[in-house]
C-alpha cells in the first residue's frame, strides 16, 4: 500500500542524510500513534467475533462425565427382610456420555454466519479509514512544520529587506535628498517584521513539537521539497466521476453500506425466532456400577450409543420475539439512513476537494504571474526612489506585496 507513496516521496523531496521523507515518519507513527494501535486491536477483535459465528452451523461436540458414591439401606413396609444383601451397602456409579449435535435447521444461527462475513468486511474498513486517519494527520503535521518554515524564512527575508531600506532612508535623510518620515515608515516596516519573526518562530517550535508528538521521533526534521517539484496536471476526469468513484471506494461510505447489510441480517435473525429448529444428534453414553446398584448386588457396565433428529417448535415467547423483531426492524431503517448520510457527505467532501484542487493549481499560476508583476513593481519603485520621484512608502508596499 504504501508502494506508490514511496515512490512519489522519492521524486518530490530532495536527498537529505537527516531528514526523514513522509513514508519515514508514516512507518514511525504506525507503531507509536496509540490511536491507531487501539484501531489495530479492535480490528482483531472483529476478526474474532465475526468468526464466533461459525459456532452456530458447524457440529458442536461435548464431554461429560460423572461420579457417584451413594450409601443404600432398604427395608419392606411389611417387616420382612430386603431379598438383596448386602444390606446396607455402598457403590459407586460413574457415567460419561460424547454427544455430537449437528444443526441442520436453524434460520437464525445461519442469518448470524453470513452477518459474520458482513462484520469482516466492515472491520477491513473500519481499520482502513483508522489508516487513512493516521496517514493525513502524519501528512499535515510533516507539512505544517514545511510551512511554517517557508513563513519564517518569508518574514526573515521581509526583514532584511526593509533593514536595507531602512539604512538607505536614513543616509538619504543625513545627506537632505529624503524627509524623516521615509526613516520613520521603514522603521515602523522593521519592528513589525521583527515582531513577525518572533512569532513565527514560536510556531515554527509549536508544529515541530506537533510532528515530534504525531510520529513518536525526537526533533523530527521533514525533508524540504526539491526545487525542480512541478506540480501535478488538473484532473481530466469531471466531479461527477470522482464522487462516483468515492461513493464506491471510501471507507465510510462502505462502513455505512456494510453496517446495513448487518442490521438486515439482525432482522432475518429476530424473525428466525418464530421458525423451528432442526438438528441431528448422535450420542454414545455409558455407566459403570461399582460395587452393584439399587437392584443388583454385582457390579455392572451399561452402554447406550444413540441417534437422534430433534425439533424444536416455539410457540410463545411472551411477545419477546415480536419486540425483538420490531426493534430490528427500526434499526434497520436507522442503518438505511446512517448510509445515505454517509454518501451525501462523501459526496459533498470530494466535491469540495476535487473544486479546492482545480482553484489551488489556478492559483499558483497567478501568484506566478504575480510575482514578476511585483517584482517588476519593486524594481521600478526602487529606481523612482533613488531619482527622486518616488517615496520610501512606495518601495516599502512593493516590497510587502512582493514577498
Amino acid at each position: 500500500r504504501t508502494l506508490p507513496l514511496t515512490a512519489a516521496m522519492v521524486l518530490a523531496f530532495a536527498s537529505s542524510a537527516k531528514a526523514q521523507s513522509l513514508v519515514e515518519m508514516f512507518d514511525a507513527a504506525r507503531g507509536y500513534d496509540a490511536g491507531f494501535i487501539s484501531a489495530k486491536a479492535q480490528f482483531e477483535a472483529n476478526l474474532a467475533k465475526a468468526n464466533q459465528t461459525l459456532g452456530g452451523i458447524l457440529p458442536n461436540i461435548a464431554l461429560s462425565a460423572s461420579a457417584t458414591r451413594t450409601y443404600f439401606e432398604g427395608r419392606n413396609d411389611s417387616g420382612a427382610a430386603w431379598p438383596i444383601t448386602p444390606n446396607p451397602r455402598t457403590y459407586g456409579t460413574g457415567v460419561g456420555a460424547v454427544t455430537l449435535t449437528q444443526p441442520l435447521y436453524r434460520p437464525a444461527a445461519w442469518a448470524a454466519y453470513r452477518q459474520g462475513g458482513h462484520l469482516l468486511q466492515q472491520a477491513a474498513a473500519q481499520f482502513e479509514a483508522a489508516e487513512q486517519d493516521l496517514l493525513i494527520r502524519v501528512s499535515q503535521a510533516y507539512f505544517d512544520v514545511l510551512t511554517s518554515e517557508d513563513s519564517l524564512a518569508l518574514v526573515q527575508a521581509q526583514k532584511k529587506a526593509v533593514g536595507e531600506q531602512l539604512a538607505s532612508a536614513q543616509r538619504n535623510f543625513e545627506v537632505g535628498t529624503a524627509t524623516i518620515t521615509g526613516v520613520r515608515d521603514a522603521q515602523a516596516r522593521f519592528d513589525l517584521a521583527t515582531a513577525q519573526e518572533i512569532a513565527g518562530e514560536n510556531d515554527l517550535r509549536i508544529k515541530r513539537l506537533a510532528l515530534d508528538l504525531a510520529v513518536g521521533l525526537s526533533n523530527a526534521k521533514p525533508k524540504r521539497l526539491a526545487n525542480n517539484t512541478k506540480l501535478i496536471t488538473p484532473p481530466t476526469e469531471d466531479v461527477n466521476t470522482w464522487v462516483t468513484q468515492s461513493e464506491t471506494t471510501s471507507p465510510a461510505v462502505r462502513q455505512a453500506q456494510l453496517g446495513l447489510d448487518i442490521a438486515s441480517q439482525e432482522v432475518n435473525k429476530a424473525t428466525a425466532g418464530h421458525k423451528p429448529t432442526l438438528d441431528a444428534q448422535i450420542s454414545y453414553s455409558g455407566v459403570r456400577n461399582v460395587d452393584g446398584s439399587a437392584t443388583s448386588p454385582s457390579g455392572s457396565h451399561i452402554f447406550n450409543p444413540s441417534a437422534a433428529v430433534v425439533l424444536n417448535v416455539p410457540i410463545f415467547a411472551g411477545f419477546s420475539t415480536m419486540y425483538k423483531v420490531k426493534e430490528a426492524t427500526a434499526l434497520e431503517d436507522k442503518a438505511r439512513s446512517d448510509y445515505e448520510n454517509a454518501r451525501r457527505a462523501t459526496a459533498q467532501a470530494t466535491r469540495t476537494a476535487y473544486f479546492g484542487l482545480v482553484a489551488g493549481l489556478s492559483q499558483v499560476k497567478a501568484y506566478e504571474a504575480a510575482e514578476a508583476s511585483s517584482q517588476s513593481a519593486l524594481d521600478a519603485n526602487k529606481l523612482g526612489y533613488s531619482v527622486g520621484v518616488n517615496i520610501n512608502i512606495d518601495v516599502l508596499n512593493s516590497q510587502s506585496q512582493l514577498y
